[in-house]
């Protein structure tokens, strides 16, 4: 039922929808980034998809790809009992179509994808930071934003106010080079072992 009714759908948006598949019992519609507003006003307007409510966008970060992001919509219908996902590709500088016109309540959901991963969406009222400090350098869900950060928050009690530091890393990184204990090692034979570490001792 779900693939006849993405193939439907498909044929109807004569080359919107540019993929279907079903996975895990749920609709997944590939769309072009560009049609994204006229796909989920069919998904929304249409009585054998009905899907009214807006759940959420989210975002996946490819670097390696030419758009690198995936902007994922989640839709329901509670009419049909069903849930969609459709997915657009893009890249860090052509914007993708706001669609808070078509479900108001993506207004938030664009802001987070936007401050997040850097996604832009060409229409939105208000495309600004939501999550982070306005200030605040890069988009922390992309898989090249380092784990530390760029710059460290703290309240400085002599100046009374919040100040923000370059990430100063106290301790020299470390290597941890030993294999699990649970493994084992080959050369751990008692009564003398070879442990890790061993040929950094001195003599």
């Amino acid at each position: 039922m779900l693939q006849e009714l993405g193939e439907k759908i498909s044929t109807e948006l004569n080359g919107a929808v540019t993929g279907v598949k079903v996975a895990y019992g749920e609709l997944t519609l590939e769309a072009d980034a560009a049609h994204i507003v006229e796909v989920l006003t069919a998904l929304r307007d249409s009585p054998d998809c009905a899907f009214i409510n807006f759940i959420d966008i989210c975002g996946v970060d490819y670097p390696g790809r030419e758009k690198r992001f995936d902007v994922v919509y989640h839709l329901m219908s509670p009419v049909h009992n069903m849930r969609v996902r459709v997915k657009v590709q893009a890249d860090e500088q052509v914007p993708v179509p706001s669609v808070i016109s078509v479900f108001p309540a993506a207004n938030w959901f664009e802001r987070e994808a936007y401050d997040l991963y850097g996604m832009l969406f060409s229409g939105h009222p208000d495309l600004r930071r939501i999550l982070t400090d306005y200030g605040f350098d890069g988009h922390p869900l992309r898989k090249d934003f380092p784990t530390t950060g760029y710059v460290e928050v703290r309240y400085d009690d002599a100046e009374k106010r919040v100040v923000y530091e370059p990430v100063k890393l106290n301790q020299e990184m470390r290597n941890f080079d030993f294999l699990s204990p649970w493994e084992g090692r080959p050369d751990y034979v008692l009564p003398n072992p070879i442990l890790p570490g061993d040929e950094k001792a001195k003599v």
